[in-house]
């Protein structure tokens, strides 16, 4: 048995694939997901699980380079904002060296679609959406 941090076997497996640059979007409830994106659904109730744990988990598994974010994030949900970005986010080396780009909320939809994944969570907060961009290890 695997010990973690990610147990759910479509999310570690598409965590294992990606490859230099690839995409993996994590997204709230409401997040629409385009179809050919391969859709994997963490939720099970109303904010569980919640956004910033799949973040976490995910980022304990994935070498990130580089993260976008919806600019709304700033002013519509500003407690997911602040522990996405500077508690966790730009607490990764390569992050903090390549930057978080915002995009508008449609654009970061729009960006959802050349994704190799997007993660469904139950969060209800809008706009804790974020799409992460796969580094190398060396």
């Amino acid at each position: 048995m695997k010990r973690g941090p990610i147990l759910h076997p479509e999310l570690a497996r598409v965590v294992a694939s990606l490859g230099h640059g690839d995409a993996l979007a994590i997204g709230d409830a409401g997040l629409p997901i385009p179809p050919g994106v391969e859709r994997i659904d963490l939720a099970y109730a109303p904010g569980r699980p919640g956004f910033l744990d799949v973040l976490e988990a995910i980022l304990g598994e994935m070498e990130v380079e580089r993260a976008a974010l919806a600019a709304e994030v700033k002013t519509l949900a500003p407690a997911v904002f602040s522990e996405a970005l500077q508690a966790r986010l730009l607490t990764l080396p390569k992050v903090a060296r390549r930057g978080v780009e915002f995009v508008s909320h449609e654009e970061l939809k729009r960006l959802t679609r050349e994704a190799r994944a997007v993660v469904r969570t139950g969060e209800f907060t809008p706009y804790a959406n974020v799409i992460l961009f796969s580094g190398v290890v060396f």
